[in-house]
């Protein structure tokens, strides 16, 4: 077994573009070339007809690219080899693993898969927001309903001083807090378990699986672990229940609003949550 480490490497079946290598054995993941240029001949244009196919035979007997085309199961260390400046053909620069990149871009997780833009996560969480209030409405629905009379009454009491051309503002009843504190703290504990059952069963929600974009962990494909899911929904949920507490709400607001749009200026365009549990949203 190889200990070549995971990455992108020069695919043994089409030198014009590159393989993912999993550590163990290639995989279906393909995308164009990202090693050097064609060697560019006489008024600029590559020279491509000039050099031999990879693991051909080249002038004076030298191997082109140091060995013969890979197959799945070999080490990927053994591509890659400086190529002998001879018979015209020049020596590619390569490091020490050949022509293997690692994907470590901003718009990548480490393995190279594509991370998720911030819109198609704007409206995942919609989405879900809107599922999960319908999901939680059996038991927030009487809340929002005594809530919602008290407003009411409230209202009435605004429009009616106005009639009367009194100036004094009408104070909003605390009876208000008492029924839309609850409500709001239900519906985010319905949330809470909503997304973590979602993420440990299958990786995404119902919202994310609309906008295609799933959750891993940053270094390791695949569904997030209990631990890790459990973690980026404890956050959302610590910060919307503390929205619902008057005064204190208003920080937690501003936070919330700055967890959403961290991913904008993040180098690894992960959320605060993302960063407690080492997830990435990325494309599926």
């Amino acid at each position: 077994m190889s200990s070549q480490v995971a990455g992108w490497y020069d695919d043994p079946e089409d030198p014009t573009q590159q393989r993912y290598w999993d550590g163990n054995a290639w995989t279906d993941q393909r995308r164009p070339q990202e090693g050097p240029p064609p060697f560019q001949g006489q008024f600029g244009q590559p020279k491509t007809q000039d050099f031999p196919k990879y693991g051909q035979t080249a002038e004076h007997g030298q191997v082109y690219g140091g060995g013969s085309a890979q197959s799945p199961g070999q080490s990927p260390s053994q591509f890659g080899q400086q190529a002998p400046q001879q018979g015209g053909y020049p020596a590619y620069p390569q490091s020490s693993q050949g022509f293997g990149y690692q994907a470590q871009g901003s718009g990548t997780t480490p393995d190279g898969q594509m991370l998720s833009g911030w819109w198609r996560r704007v409206f995942a969480r919609i989405i879900d927001s809107i599922l999960a209030w319908f999901i939680a409405l059996p038991l927030t629905g009487y809340f929002y309903y005594q809530s919602s009379k008290v407003m009411n009454a409230w209202v009435e009491d605004v429009l009616d001083a106005a009639r009367a051309g009194s100036s004094t503002p009408v104070s909003v009843p605390p009876e208000v807090f008492k029924w839309a504190i609850p409500a709001s703290l239900l519906g985010a504990l319905v949330m809470f378990v909503y997304e973590y059952l979602f993420l440990v069963a299958k990786g995404r929600t119902p919202g994310k699986m609309a906008t295609g974009i799933a959750v891993r962990l940053r270094d390791a494909p695949g569904k997030p672990p209990r631990g890790a899911a459990a973690k980026r929904s404890a956050l959302l949920l610590v910060l919307t229940m503390a929205g619902s507490i008057p005064v204190v709400g208003l920080f937690a607001s501003l936070a919330l609003l700055l967890n959403y749009l961290w991913p904008l200026w993040d180098d690894k365009k992960q959320a605060l949550h993302d960063k407690i549990a080492a997830t990435n949203v990325v494309r599926v």
